[in-house]
């Protein structure tokens, strides 16, 4: 629903919108499309889930080994620049063409194999990376806030000492952090989606497609899919964030 809520632009003035929030989206979607239609980009978002969990966190960890003091100390702002750098790389690797399928999938309702060959046939290889600025400035900005916050809530609960996070601990920092990076980067994330979608044409740039939201549905329209996001990313961070500090852990113990 998501995806959906951020593809509907603002309507005309003598129109019925479709949909107007979460759960008329899900009624109108099932009731047009059929419950299944609700899964589609199911496919896409399952296969990139581990290279970009890996690409992310890896990344993050050697640009933060590069930027820290000789202390080993990072400041909040070193943070944010090891989780911008590591969303960078992100996106250009996995994130743009698996977010491009997805979005292209679930606005034409097509399964994940029928939407390949769809963007393969009609726009070719470079198809698979449309929308590339904004998926770098959507991804960078996410996971600089994102990383930003989790570090400065360990400083907060543990210090500089060599104390770890419960996994409790570990699953509410994760889920605040979801939290922060979505209230602060989501218009770069409808942004990402409108220039991903099967009307895409209709903006000549990244900045084109910014000015025409503002001009056209104000600064709401940025913030357009952003509870369904919200439910997907809180718990979904946190239960990322808790694994990767247990994991990390054990493997601490091997190496150490």
């Amino acid at each position: 629903m998501k995806t959906q809520l951020q593809l509907a632009g603002k309507v005309k003035a003598d129109a019925k919108p479709k949909y107007t929030g979460v759960f008329s989206g899900i009624v109108y979607t099932v009731r047009t499309t059929g419950f299944f239609s609700l899964y589609r980009g199911l496919a896409p978002t399952l296969l990139g889930s581990m290279p970009k969990a890996g690409i992310r966190f890896g990344g993050n960890s050697y640009l933060k080994s590069k930027l820290e003091d000789k202390n080993g100390k990072l400041t909040a702002s070193s943070n944010f620049l090891a989780g911008f750098g590591a969303g960078v790389v992100e996106a250009l690797v996995a994130v743009t063409p698996i977010e491009t399928v997805k979005t292209k999938a679930i606005q034409g309702n097509m399964p994940f194999v029928a939407g390949v060959k769809q963007i393969l046939k009609t726009e070719g290889p470079k198809g698979l990376y449309q929308g590339v600025e904004a998926t770098v400035m959507k991804q960078g900005s996410n996971q600089g806030l994102r990383f930003m916050w989790f570090n400065e809530y360990k400083k907060i609960l543990i210090g500089d000492s060599n104390k770890t996070l419960s996994p409790v601990e570990n699953l509410l920092g994760g889920m605040s952090a979801g939290t922060f990076s979505t209230l602060g980067n989501n218009p770069f994330d409808v942004v990402k989606t409108r220039m991903q979608g099967l009307n895409a044409s209709r903006y000549s740039s990244t900045l084109d497609c910014f000015s025409k939201i503002l001009k056209e549905e104000g600064i709401v329209g940025f913030y357009r899919g952003v509870v369904p996001r919200l439910g997907r990313v809180i718990p979904g961070q946190g239960i990322i964030f808790m694994s990767f500090e247990a994991i990390q852990k054990e493997v601490s113990k091997f190496i150490s």
